[in-house]
């Protein structure tokens, strides 16, 4: 039998490091794992500035080969393609101005992607191609020292998986820094700083650094504040990793640490970095209930599915589609250990080339619009969680949906505001050790200190983020948005079929 095609679909907003740095790894995985079938790219550029196109659209050429096909989706041709349809599905595919057809938004761009891929393999065999959704941040390799980490066939791979199985949807995960927000890490991540903070009071700053013991890979939604929301364990402290090579002492470790502290709100999260364990491919084979948007791959027949509820820029969207899927699908929405390095941050700054819902001035960053589209984004997974379970969701009413709304946002805003307590309780104690003259590093902390006042402009008492989900007008507007999405699904859904 023919192995099968892959269509390889890279949506990017003014990211043209991350994404070469992804295509470079998947010509360095090709070179370690050749493969048969045939393929092809699409980066599905969703910039607004023209030189970040002229970026994308130059780097497309300078990887497209005879053995590599890359094409370059533009937003001019984005905005053809969604002109040209007779169908107007503005929840799905958004109403950006047509003078500036870009920043969509991850879901909005996917799904008109999508609907270019149905174009592509419009005259293409039946069940042919497989269609994998991936991460501009993200590279065809993993985290481990093995040649740079081309441990994983990727292609090989997902090919034995869908020609030896009924699988019509499996999803990966990413290893690297974590895929969620740092607006639903940040207790966890000052529980590591205050207790690397404890260590290094015990130590002698000139001596060597002791901060290379081996450490214990996070493991599921380590990194979450809520993890008790998704099954798992809240999880203890974690040590920080000195990434120093040879001779350093602990002040150079100190000093590193303090120098990166402030990535965190960039989305990296230095202590609890995703580990690869390697194992049998079809055994990791398992039913699973969450897309991962930027690792998912799908047969044809499953370009039914879209990124729901796209035009409200949620967070968890990958979530909250796994949850519809699981439910329509059941067995046959599978996961599996085919992890992709995820790296949020480019080399200069430790900061993200683009990142939507992140202000920054200096060292000052605002993520209160971040912060707003995961609390109404976990407000919606839960849900639709529930009401998947309850009965299928095109079929259910608008006062199933309203009641569901006003229940889960009551239970997460009381949890968002405890954990803002928790989070105050911690920082009050990182002040405290950052101000002491008596500690080794006072005067020498600026990042810490960075870090500290980033921490309180965005979770304390007068941050703009708390404020907008616990004001009653916000959550009546919100309601309304949340409200007509769920209740135009089913419409949205019969309109898309029509479509694809």
């Amino acid at each position: 039998m023919n192995q099968h095609d892959f269509l390889v679909v890279v949506p990017v907003a003014d990211r043209p490091r991350h994404i070469q740095a992804c295509l470079t790894s998947l010509r360095a995985l090709l070179r370690r794992y050749p493969y048969a079938g045939r393929i092809r790219v699409l980066i599905a550029d969703d910039s607004a500035d023209k030189t970040s196109i002229a970026a994308n659209r130059a780097i497309a050429g300078q990887f497209s080969t005879d053995a590599l096909e890359v094409i370059h989706f533009p937003p001019a041709e984005q905005l053809a393609l969604v002109r040209s349809l007779d169908i107007n599905l503005p929840r799905v595919l958004g109403d950006a101005p047509p003078d500036n057809f870009g920043h969509k938004g991850q879901g909005v761009m996917r799904n008109i992607a999508y609907l270019k891929a149905a174009a592509l393999l419009e005259n293409a065999p039946p069940d042919r191609t497989l269609i994998w959704s991936i991460d501009s941040d993200q590279e065809f390799r993993v985290n481990v020292t093995e040649e740079d980490g081309y441990v994983v066939d990727f292609f090989n791979g997902l090919d034995a998986i869908f020609t030896n199985t009924d699988a019509q949807v499996l999803t990966g995960k990413v290893v690297g820094d974590p895929p969620v927000s740092p607006a639903v890490m940040t207790r966890n991540f000052l529980d590591d700083v205050l207790a690397f903070l404890a260590q290094m009071a015990e130590r002698d700053p000139a001596a060597a650094c002791g901060h290379h013991a081996a450490t214990t890979a996070a493991g599921d939604a380590a990194y979450h504040d809520m993890a008790d929301l998704f099954g798992f364990k809240p999880a203890a402290s974690y040590a920080y990793p000195c990434p120093l090579q040879g001779a350093h002492t602990e002040a150079d470790c100190f000093a590193n640490f303090n120098c990166r502290v402030n990535s965190f709100f960039y989305g990296e999260h230095p202590t609890r970095i995703s580990g690869y364990a390697p194992g049998d491919l079809f055994a990791s084979v398992q039913p699973a209930r969450t897309v991962y948007a930027g690792n998912y791959v799908f047969r044809t027949e499953a370009l039914r599915y879209f990124i729901p509820f796209a035009t409200l820029r949620l967070r968890m969207s990958g979530p909250t589609l796994g949850r519809i899927v699981k439910a329509e699908l059941g067995p046959r929405f599978v996961s599996a250990n085919l992890p992709m390095l995820h790296k949020r941050t480019v080399e200069s700054g430790g900061q993200s080339e683009f990142r939507p819902g992140i202000a920054t001035q200096a060292t000052t960053i605002d993520m209160s619009g971040e912060f707003e589209r995961q609390f109404y984004g976990d407000v919606m997974l839960f849900s639709v969680e529930r009401l998947t379970a309850a009965g299928n969701l095109c079929r259910l009413t608008r006062t199933d949906f309203s009641q569901t709304l006003d229940e889960m946002r009551s239970a997460l805003m009381e949890r968002y505001n405890t954990r803002q307590q928790a989070i105050l309780e911690r920082l009050a104690r990182l002040d405290a050790l950052l101000a002491d003259p008596s500690r080794w590093w006072h005067g020498q902390a600026a990042g810490f200190g960075d870090f500290a006042a980033n921490v309180r402009r965005n979770f304390g008492a007068a941050s703009s983020g708390h404020a907008r989900i616990n004001d009653a007008a916000n959550w009546a507007q919100w309601r309304g948005r949340l409200l007509d999405a769920l209740t135009h699904y089913a419409e949205d859904r019969a309109a898309w079929s029509q479509l694809i």
